[in-house]
């Protein structure tokens, strides 16, 4: 059952990838789905993606024409 606020999802990975990442999270002392999450949000702060401009739904053009 997914934490209240999470969304759930199915996740497909190659099997090599998903051993690499049981053990790294083995390591960490974290689950497989809290050290996905963490390379994830990682990799965003590296390429300079900040969680509030996703967590914001792009909505409709402005119209100007009013």
């Amino acid at each position: 059952m997914p934490s209240p606020g999470k969304k759930a999802f199915p996740l497909r990975l190659d099997p090599a990838l998903h051993a690499a990442i049981e053990r790294l999270a083995a390591q960490e002392l974290r689950s497989v789905n809290a050290e996905i999450e963490f390379l994830l949000r990682d990799s965003l702060k590296k390429r300079g993606v900040k969680l509030d401009d996703v967590a914001k739904p792009a909505g409709p053009p402005a119209d100007d024409a009013k």
